[in-house]
């Protein structure tokens, strides 16, 4: 049993490291060892969902070597399920538990005993905080309720650090497109780069940004970033039929485009490997003149922030091209200008 003095101890140095300016890497490291010093545990890990391929992966670890085997993927999350089910995981011999895999290697590794906790933000799972011990062990309520009140603080670490990195992320891309807009009117090369620099600071699998072909009623394709020539030659978009409401009301998230009536090309979307969308609309003064659309991999819900976000980048996009656009008709005045100029000199 481990003292509950220990226990504070241990929440107390996390809770003084938060005020300082530690990386996520360094915050993770220092919960996983603190796991460990406080727990007697062998070993801790901490594994962090990744979204787009619906895996879990380890971030941080301290106590295990570097050919130990970590659960594969597809098991990882029936583990994680498991763990959310009962609210923990404990695996008193590891070396034969058919919730577990990889029993030799544990062995070979020395682990004997395993508790799984998770990494909760916002009432959603991000992750699990592992602990090893070298001898079995049946664990208490008070060592349970430990680690996962140091999963808890993993969680705000890392929640805390992504928010850090969005708002760095945000200023970067509006810095990028400000800078882009003053520095040159090629307007294909400015949308581009955003819908590649949009993709990448929203970690989403595409960006594309389409314009109204008032003739045609179409969506034309005029940028595009991760999306295959297959999928862009998939036909056109009819501007009724592919998600209207972004045209009339504003931003919409279509959360499984393989199935929603709200998007055309289903089977094309399900080959190319989307799954939800958002698509933001493009204003030139009062006028909606296109949409800028991200793509995901895996099923997504956006926040409220990252909608606004994507709204005010697809507003700027649209400033950028009424600005091109006045300043091909003023290229095209003066030319009249100076046509008319040289028209009446020919009267004298």
């Amino acid at each position: 049993m481990v003292p509950k003095s220990n226990y504070f101890k241990a929440f107390c140095k996390v809770s003084k490291a938060f005020g300082k300016t530690l990386t996520k890497e360094e915050l993770l490291d220092l919960i996983v060892q603190s796991a460990i010093d406080t727990m007697a545990g062998k070993a801790a890990c901490l594994f962090l969902a990744d979204e787009e391929k619906d895996v879990f992966v380890p971030v941080a670890q301290k106590g295990l070597s570097k050919d130990y085997l970590h659960a594969k993927p597809m098991q990882a999350k029936k583990v994680v399920k498991a763990i959310l089910k009962g609210g923990y995981l404990a695996i008193r011999d590891a070396t034969t538990d058919p919730r577990v895999e990889n029993h030799a290697a544990k062995k070979a590794e020395g682990i004997a005993s395993i508790l799984d906790v998770p990494v909760m933000v916002r009432d959603k799972a991000i992750g699990v905080l592992a602990l090893y011990t070298a001898t079995t062990r049946d664990f208490s309520q008070d060592e349970i309720d430990f680690l996962s009140a140091l999963a808890e603080h993993g969680g705000m670490a890392i929640e805390r650090a992504r928010l850090l990195e969005r708002i760095q992320n945000n200023t970067r891309l509006f810095l990028d497109l400000a800078s882009n807009i003053n520095s040159s009117l090629d307007i294909q090369k400015i949308l581009h780069i955003l819908s590649a620099d949009i993709a990448e600071a929203m970690d989403v699998k595409a960006a594309s940004i389409l314009l109204i072909d008032e003739n045609k009623q179409t969506l034309e394709l005029v940028a595009s970033y991760g999306l295959s020539d297959k999928y862009l030659d998939r036909g056109p978009l009819s501007v009724e039929k592919s998600i209207i409401e972004t045209i009339k009301h504003g931003p919409v998230v279509i959360k499984d485009a393989t199935r929603d009536k709200r998007v055309e090309f289903h089977k094309e979307k399900k080959e190319e490997g989307i799954v939800s969308i958002l698509s933001a609309p493009i204003n030139t003064r009062e006028h909606v003149i296109g949409c800028l659309r991200l793509y995901t991999g895996s099923p997504r819900e956006f926040s409220e922030e990252e909608i606004m976000m994507v709204s005010a980048l697809a507003h700027t996009g649209g400033l950028a091209i009424q600005n091109a656009t006045l300043y091909l008709e003023l290229q095209d005045d003066i030319k009249d200008l100076q046509e008319d100029i040289w028209s009446h000199r020919s009267w004298f």
